[in-house]
């Protein structure tokens, strides 16, 4: 019973962790065409996200940026030695978002900055020979941040302000790779937690140096994700009626806490002409805080029935990203842009819940201005992924360790669109 819950929670952790280390940036349509850039480029309310220290330095006295995205993926699993292979068929994802600046003064403005940065969905066909790691995933999180800004002088400000996050998780796999009914049906658990919250901050202060050049730097502190008792349930289905049975057919309550990494970003901004605009950040997040997981199961009456600590080793990654942007006219501006995204998955614990290596992004888009006023923003990004050969090694049946291994190939595509108002 506790092995299996123990690959259960860790599973569980997962789902949250494909949401960051598989992470798809999608926060804004202009910092997305060029590259998901933008930490030192004060373009529109996107800064909000970027970088809240710059935030101050938008000229308009009231600015709003609000859209979306389409997110289609697809993961190809093989394994040449068993003759076996699959691959997903995952349901569109939407991530949204919204920034609202308010400017007070000559020297301070405020925001409302709402935006998904955790959110995808992973299905494989049924009974899959990976089935007993994973059938499904689904996850979604909203971050809600309010935000200052301020200028400490001319050209150098200041920005910040808290993070609430509100999310869930709908995770199905089978309990193990044989285990079934007496009518056949696989044994199966599905863990499933919604409105769990987390608490967080984002500062980042700004720096133009001259007309052509401008800094920036932001830092988004870690968010552990609280799971409280009555926030999440694990249902366990098809469990025959035998002492043999790792578990018994029932909900069980859990807690746990799901920590999500601190992240820095610092870039740079070069206007080398009055039309063209460069930038390159880089980002580092601290992965290493996946050393271990404590998650705890339920009585009725609420005291701790068993307790897991599971392991996961990742490791601190980096993502470097490059952008441009060229104005075609007063009414058309053009972007792209690229990156490298580094994987925190070690060698040992790749799972295809979070088929996750080193990735390219590659990004475009466009920004057409209706009026003086409203602006509408179109933006793509495709993400492909280093084909790698790879085991997950943590997963035991019956005491003896069963590693699952094969060949993955996987990427994915974002169209947005969205609108940006100035007043």
């Amino acid at each position: 019973m506790k092995k299996v819950l123990s690959v259960i929670v860790l599973l569980l952790v997962c789902a949250v962790t494909y949401a960051g280390g598989y992470r798809v940036s999608l926060q804004g349509q202009r910092g997305l065409a060029m590259g998901h850039t933008g930490v030192a480029y004060v373009n529109s309310a996107e800064i909000a996200f970027f970088n809240p220290g710059g935030l101050v330095h938008l000229e308009s006295k009231l600015s709003v940026s609000v859209g979306g995205f389409g997110v289609f993926s697809d993961v190809k699993y093989q394994n040449t030695e068993f003759g076996t292979s699959s691959q997903t068929d995952s349901p569109t994802g939407t991530p949204l978002y919204l920034y609202a600046a308010y400017k007070l003064s000559e020297k301070s403005s405020v925001a409302l900055a709402v935006y998904t940065p955790y959110g995808s969905t992973v299905e494989y066909p049924t009974d899959w020979s990976g089935s007993h790691l994973v059938n499904s995933i689904e996850l979604s999180a909203i971050f809600i941040q309010p935000i200052f800004s301020t200028k400490l002088t001319e050209n150098v400000s200041f920005g910040g302000g808290p993070i609430l996050a509100i999310g869930g998780v709908n995770f199905n796999r089978n309990l193990t790779r044989s285990l079934a009914d007496t009518d056949g049906n696989r044994s199966n658990v599905e863990v499933d937690a919604s409105g769990v919250k987390g608490y967080g901050f984002s500062v980042g202060g700004y720096a133009k140096f001259s007309d052509k050049w401008s800094f920036g730097v932001n830092y988004r502190s870690r968010i552990d994700i609280e799971v409280e008792q009555g926030e999440g349930t694990a249902t366990f289905s098809n469990v025959p009626n035998s002492p043999l049975a790792p578990t018994t057919n029932g909900d069980f309550d859990f807690t746990a806490t799901l920590p999500l990494p601190a992240e820095w970003t610092v870039g740079v901004t070069y206007k080398p002409t009055d039309k063209w605009v460069l930038n390159a950040d880089v980002n580092y997040a601290e992965w290493d805080i996946y050393n271990s997981l404590d998650l705890n199961f339920l009585n009725a009456d609420g005291s701790v029935a068993l307790e897991s600590i599971n392991p996961r080793n990742y490791q601190n990654a980096w993502t470097l990203r490059l952008g441009a942007e060229y104005a075609v006219s007063d009414k058309f501006a053009l972007r792209g842009g690229a990156y490298f995204d580094e994987s925190p998955v070690q060698e040992g614990f790749f799972s295809p819940e979070t088929p996750r290596n080193d990735s390219f992004g590659f990004t475009g888009g466009f920004s057409y201005n209706v009026t003086q006023k409203l602006a509408i923003d179109a933006s793509f990004l495709y993400l492909t992924f280093r084909e790698v050969d790879a085991s997950y090694d943590a997963y035991t049946e019956s005491g003896v360790e069963a590693p699952f291994a094969g060949t993955y190939r996987s990427s994915a595509f974002a169209p947005g669109l969205g609108l940006t108002y100035k007043l």
